[in-house]
């Protein structure tokens, strides 16, 4: 079974930088893809950032240039760099892992940025 959890959240200040962390139960490179998925209050889940098992990226556009995604395979861990935060960022940020069309989640961590 896949286990992924994640950590970094937390209320930082419109302009701040937070770093995501996901770790996964097993190899990183098992999966297709990886990345995460963000949902705020009253709004759908949102796709942010993935990287695939060949190390391609992508991101929403609202997030391009400021979130970066990457991984650490000897930690099984990948990673959200947030930098130049702003309120609309403010969501419960997912972390999911895909594997034969099969897509596992995290528990969620809350981000909040405000003054």
């Amino acid at each position: 079974q896949v286990q992924l959890v994640e950590s970094g959240g937390g209320l930082v200040q419109p302009g701040g930088s937070l770093r995501l962390s996901c770790a996964a139960s097993q190899n990183i490179f098992n999966f297709n893809a990886m990345g995460w998925y963000r949902q705020a209050p009253g709004k759908q889940r949102e796709l942010v950032a993935t990287i695939t098992v060949g190390g391609s990226t992508n991101y929403v556009d609202s997030v391009k240039g400021r979130f970066t995604i990457s991984r650490d395979s000897a930690e099984n861990t990948v990673y959200l760099q947030m930098s130049g935060l702003k309120p609309k960022d403010t969501a419960v940020y997912y972390c999911y892992a895909s594997i034969l069309l099969r897509n596992y989640w995290g528990q969620g961590t809350q981000v909040t940025v405000s003054s």
